[in-house]
């Protein structure tokens, strides 16, 4: 069965909608443990737009399940990541005005701060793992820099998808998808899955163990489940977002169902 790591930054979306300090992201902690999940994810963000110093403390220092923390490698994160020592690091590309994280780190052309980061998180006896794209010369960089684990980056798959079998085409998000036709969306995202599964295949041949994630749900998973080299998938909003209507414990549940 692949492991699931359950992101719950969009537990601190909903309550800096109101700048208080409900809901708390802390209280999630059992519940998913409860459900069966493996792992807790959070990305601590330069802005802080969701996740705060105080809420990534208190979860590294409260969780049972191991904490994957998500972060850029901007010098003033990385201490404060050294600070806590969780359980696991990944280094993810961040920019102020994205809305979510989109696209991979390219740890080729930012390898020499890439592999100090690394450096310095080893010695402070934190696991790392690349958020990288699909792409064979980003994975081999990756064992190259001294990652232990890399990350893929399934949010082209996971858009694509989105175009073929939702309304996403009548949303503000793809108006390109309006212009290209069905044919070519659904080789395109052949195209996508055959670049996840070489990439995760590569990885796992040299060493690296393979996590994947972005854009995940409960309609567009099973083909990424099916990739056997994936040991571990990070999902979060389409998992707080089921919890509105289900409850967390619920929509955990269902999600780890459709991994084994």
């Amino acid at each position: 069965m692949i492991k699931l790591g359950v992101n719950i930054d969009h537990i601190a979306v909903l309550r800096e909608a109101r700048k208080i300090n409900d809901p708390d992201p802390v209280d999630a902690l059992g519940i998913v443990k409860r459900a069966g999940a493996d792992q807790i994810t959070i990305h601590l963000r330069e802005d802080r737009r969701h996740i705060h110093d105080e809420d990534a403390e208190r979860i590294v220092q409260l969780s049972t399940l191991p904490v994957n923390l998500e972060c850029s490698i901007d010098e003033e994160i990385i201490d404060i990541i050294c600070r806590l020592k969780p359980h696991r690091a990944t280094l993810v590309p961040e920019k102020r005005e994205e809305v979510t994280t989109e696209g991979g780190l390219d740890i080729v052309t930012y390898a020499e701060r890439t592999q100090a980061v690394i450096e310095k998180l080893h010695a402070n006896e934190i696991e790392v793992s690349l958020f990288i794209d699909p792409d064979l010369e980003m994975v081999k960089q990756a064992v190259a820099l001294g990652a232990e684990w890399i990350e893929l980056h399934t949010g082209t798959y996971a858009n694509i998808y989105a175009m073929l079998n939702s309304n996403l085409s009548h949303t503000h998000h793809t108006i390109q998808a309006l212009e290209l036709p069905r044919h070519t969306l659904q080789e395109k995202l052949k195209e996508s899955l055959t670049l996840l599964k070489e990439s995760a295949e590569y990885g796992q041949s040299l060493g690296l163990k393979v996590a994947a994630g972005h854009g995940l749900n409960y309609q567009n998973v099973t083909p990424i489940v099916e990739i056997g080299a994936i040991e571990e998938l990070n999902i979060g909003q389409s998992i707080i977002a089921r919890s509105v209507f289900t409850g967390l414990e619920t929509a955990v549940r269902e999600m780890k169902a459709l991994l084994q």
